[in-house]
């Protein structure tokens, strides 16, 4: 019986707090504080209806945040005092759709505890390759709709069995309310594609003929993985072949914490996010020591490395079957080049099934898309490289801004949509590249079932202003208003949003390409912008850029351009002491220039990236994204480790490299570079230096924007900052001039970042 002293409030609480026992955890609050009443999941928060004594409520609040389950996240707890019947007992009501805030859960790793369960013989879960409870397993991937329930999952299809329908309904169960629970009697299973093998004998097979060299095309949480064994360098070659790759780095599943040491440097801060609840693929430097083969990351420093994050992964590397297995998996997307992830075994079949030699799938449904996440560190804090499984779509709030739902379409690259619901913006997760025909429908399809799940009406759409790009189309004919942003103010703007800067900022941006307000290609840019408006205020020196899209990949291209603008009648002879082209070729891009044929005026800092590598001999032509650009960073990465230097070094730099100005001078920087490689210098400390100067040019034109402008806070944006070399000397000088500076963390610098920044503008500017 309820004393008299008793009273009853409403709690409603918002966040990530569905699909993570965040109902069954305020049941045990409440039975342990000897509270009343009733929680409820509205779809968009979740309501606990509270009566007990004010000790006993003011513990059981308290208790609500600071003992939440710990894959969730309390953005916000409302509470107010109400009239209210007696009740005697504490229950979970049958959940209710609401229009209010909505938080969609993402994927979760497996956690210890249903791990430990995989491996024990006397667990009835055993060997279950889809083990999860309330604190790990599938979400976002498997949902169609909100509230989160079972019947609105692609795991509706799998009835329960009496023993796991008990746990879910067991206060006392780690699954209790856990929608996806199921068990080796009623759950999905394993299978080997037009094969009669299934679950443990299907795994066997596929763990025999990686270890025999061949490849497995892999279901897992958010689609397919293609997958070798990352100790056959003979097996990765082959998949190199076959998936068209020659250079680009693989990422690698290994086994445990103990082989990722041996292999790589961990930090106890990369090593939280690398075992953590999300386990993204984590860029981490190689150890000297590493037995790895080289032909995992051609000439790279750096590998990225993930834990094992779903039962099936676990399994593949420990079923005791007596199998010898490897404890490093090359575990690369299962796609074509892009293509989005395969999700279903149909998929599989028609888009990869010549890259593999067997195809491991399964039968629980993929609703929407999720690849593995990618960071890095930066000062000991999460630098996000592609940000899907584990961390989308958890929104950010942004402050101060009008009601109503904003479409962002993202970029033309590395696309991923962003969703704004009133003051929430919900990045979807990482989808490809927009010029394959299969991305632009899965990105139309996601986008449908995002608009679904948030129960919004769309009322504004935003997109690049790029007039022949797939998404500006697409944005187009959605018919609804339409704002278009130049891409490298969305990229300040997301630096922005992220940091929850909405007042002037000096936004430094540079990256490959992106289309310009004057109709030319920009990248290499720095600009005053607030939500408002932006002033282009300064750039890199422009170079014509021959070509078209080959440009991008054939940095030789660049070089000669350049050579051909600031030595028109010793470019040729430059040209071919570097062998960077043949006389033909460079007389036919010299003509091009001079006719403007297929070429165009370009500040892009990724292509001067690009220009310097091949002058210095690194790398002329690019075979993947940036991959010029990163071998200059990793040339000057060595000569700073070899030499021992430091960011601020005693160098002495020629005043026209770095005096500050808004056209940066980094034709004189081109310059130099080149005739310190013609007299002989070493390429790895021309590229250390090429870093070094760029970065204090930079930050001497803030310095200058600053004088100018009066606004002391700078953005860093944009897919060149990927490079940490840069970035490290531009955040330290800046801060030693005492700048404020805005970095991105949990947000892409690069492409898949872009669509929060457009959504920004969305929703503080007019159409």
């Amino acid at each position: 019986m309820m004393l008299q002293s008793a009273k009853t409030m409403i709690y409603r609480i918002f966040g990530v707090v569905q699909g993570v026992g965040f109902r069954p955890f305020v049941h045990r609050m409440a039975s342990q504080y000897g509270i009343a009443g009733q929680v409820i999941n509205k779809g968009s928060y979740v309501e606990v209806i509270a009566q007990g004594t004010p000790e006993a409520l003011q513990k059981f609040k308290t208790a609500l945040r600071s003992e939440a389950p710990a894959r969730s996240n309390i953005i916000q707890l409302e509470e107010m005092p109400v009239d209210w019947p007696v009740m005697q007992d504490f229950v979970i009501a049958e959940s209710q759709a609401d229009s209010g805030e909505i938080f969609i859960p993402p994927d979760i790793a497996i956690c210890p505890e249903c791990r430990r369960e995989l491996f024990d013989p006397q667990d009835r879960r055993y060997l279950h390759a889809f083990n999860n409870c309330t604190a790990c397993g599938p979400r976002l991937t498997i949902l169609e709709s909100l509230p989160y329930d079972r019947e609105r999952t692609s795991m509706k299809k799998f009835p329960m069995c009496k023993a796991c329908a008990s746990e879910y309904n067991d206060l006392a169960s780690r699954r209790y309310d856990a929608q996806p629970v199921c068990c080796n009697e009623c759950g999905p299973e394993v299978f080997i594609l037009d094969s009669t093998l299934h679950n443990h004998a299907a795994i066997t097979q596929v763990r025999q003929l990686i270890m025999a060299g061949q490849v497995a095309a892999i279901k897992g949480i958010g689609g397919f993985h293609l997958a070798c064994d990352g100790r056959n360098a003979e097996a990765i070659e082959r998949l190199r072949r076959l998936k068209h790759r020659p250079r680009k780095p693989f990422a690698v599943m290994m086994r445990n914490l103990a082989t990722v040491r041996r292999e790589c440097v961990l930090t106890a801060e990369c090593e939280k996010w690398l075992d953590g609840s999300e386990k993204p693929i984590l860029l981490l430097d190689k150890q000297s020591s590493s037995t790895l083969p080289e032909t995992l990351a051609p000439g790279n420093p750096t590998l990225g490395v993930m834990l094992p994050y779903a039962p099936l992964h676990c399994l593949l590397f420990d079923l005791p079957d007596g199998v010898d297995f490897t404890d490093t998996l090359v575990m690369t997307s299962g796609n074509c080049a892009g293509a989005p992830i395969c999700r279903s075994a149909e998929d599989a079949r028609q888009e990869i099934g010549t890259f593999c030699d067997v195809i491991l799938s399964h039968n629980r449904d993929i609703r929407l898309r999720a690849d593995d996440s990618v960071m890095s560190c930066f000062e000991n804090k999460p630098y996000m490289i592609r940000r899907s499984r584990g961390f989308a779509p958890l929104p950010l709030r942004l402050g101060n801004c009008p009601k109503g739902s904003v479409l962002a379409i993202g970029a033309e690259l590395k696309n991923a949509f962003c969703i704004v619901r009133n003051d929430l913006a919900y990045l979807a997760p990482h989808l490809g590249d927009m010029e394959d025909v299969r991305t632009l429908d899965a990105l139309k399809e996601s986008i449908k079932l995002f608009t679904q799940m948030l129960e919004c009406r769309v009322e504004r759409v935003v997109c690049d202003m790029h007039p022949k790009y797939h998404t500006t189309a697409l944005a187009e004919s959605l018919e609804l208003p339409l704002l278009k942003v130049q891409h490298h103010y969305a990229h300040i703007l997301s630096c922005m949003a992220e940091n929850s800067c909405y007042e002037p900022v000096i936004g430094v941006a540079m990256d490959g390409t992106g289309y310009g307000s004057d109709g030319t290609i920009w990248g290499g840019e720095i600009l005053l912008a607030s939500p408002e408006s932006f002033e282009r205020w300064g750039h890199i020196d422009t170079f014509p850029q021959a070509g078209g899209d080959a440009a991008a990949r054939e940095g030789w291209r660049i070089a000669a351009g350049l050579l051909h603008k600031l030595y028109p009648e010793q470019g040729g002879s430059y040209v071919e002491k570097l062998s960077l082209c043949s006389p033909v070729e460079y007389r036919v891009l010299s003509n091009m220039i001079e006719k403007n044929i297929n070429c165009i005026a370009s500040s892009s800092a990724g292509r001067l990236f690009d220009a310097v590598s091949a002058v210095l001999g690194i790398t002329g032509s690019s075979t993947f994204e940036g991959d010029a650009a990163m071998s200059l960073e990793f040339a000057a990465r060595h000569w700073r480790k070899t030499h021992n230097l430091s960011i601020n070094d005693d160098t002495v730099w020629p005043e026209a490299l770095t005096t500050g100005k808004a056209v940066l001078p980094t034709d004189k920087l081109f310059e130099y570079i080149l005739m310190e490689r013609l007299n002989g210098a070493d390429i790895n400390q021309l590229a250390w230096n090429f870093h070094r100067a760029l970065g204090t040019m930079i930050v001497n034109s803030c310095e200058l924007a600053r004088e100018q402008s009066g606004i002391n806070i700078c953005a860093l944006s944009g897919g060149t900052f990927q490079n940490q070399l840069l970035l490290e000397c531009c955040v330290k000088e800046l801060r030693s001039r005492n700048f404020k500076v805005l970095l991105h963390s949990l947000v892409p610098p690069n492409d898949g970042g872009i669509s929060l920044g457009q959504a920004a503008a969305g929703k503080y500017q007019k159409i």
